[in-house]
């Protein structure tokens, strides 16, 4: 049964890719949400809980999720001119930013870099200006030393900025953290390129539940 679940949910997204390729971000999250959005995020959290299946298991879908995208894309817009050197993604109902880790902390290190600490403090202004989010933050490393060590830097990596975010006067409650150390790469580790691809700190940013709310009753304006 779990296999047929994953098999299905693996289809369902491709179809979903299929269709985003002629859709904006705001037609996206009217299609994702519901319940092919609940598959989704159900079957890619509970196998890693990466910042995209956090996104993707938040959607609700409907023309609300697509008034949630609205506001996503006008948020993703701001981010994309404030934060240098950062990816910026809209996935499905949500944001998510990629940092590279290297830009960030000295090696082996979880103490920022003052030069970072400009994006952090745009970051900060936006979220503080979209208040009705939640924000994910991860920590990530590539395999090189030991494993443990690794788990162990990613996860002071991922507390470092919650805690500047938090002292730029974000409120700890939207707020939470995750380290996956050398677990989850998104390149080879066999490359230098690769290597430096995989040390990263993401960050998801989703409605909140008050955001839903107003979403459903057709509150949510620009």
């Amino acid at each position: 049964m779990k296999n047929e679940l994953k098999l299905f949910a693996i289809t369902l997204l491709s179809a979903l890719v299929l269709y985003g390729c002629k859709a904006s971000n705001t037609l996206k999250g009217a299609g994702i949400g519901g319940a092919a959005g609940g598959v989704l995020g159900g079957v890619i959290a509970g196998k890693d809980n990466t910042a995209t299946g956090v996104i993707i298991g938040a959607a609700i879908g409907g023309t609300a999720g697509a008034l949630i995208g609205k506001r996503m894309d006008k948020q993703a817009e701001e981010l994309r001119a404030d934060l240098e050197g950062a990816e910026v993604e809209r996935v499905g109902e949500g944001i998510k930013i990629t940092f590279d880790s290297g830009l960030m902390f000295a090696t082996n290190q979880s103490t920022l870099n003052v030069d970072t600490k400009q994006n952090l403090q745009n970051l900060a202004s936006v979220l503080q200006k979209y208040e009705d989010t939640n924000v994910l933050i991860e920590g990530h490393t590539d395999s090189t030393g030991d494993e443990a060590y690794n788990q162990s830097l990613s996860e002071k990596r991922a507390s470092s900025v919650q805690d500047y975010l938090i002292n730029l006067g974000l409120e700890y409650g939207r707020l939470s953290i995750a380290g996956y150390g050398e677990s989850q790469p998104v390149a080879d580790n066999g490359t230098a390129a690769g290597r430096q691809a995989n040390r990263r700190v993401e960050v998801a940013i989703y409605a909140n539940d008050k955001m839903k709310r107003m979403a459903k009753r057709g509150e949510l304006g620009d």
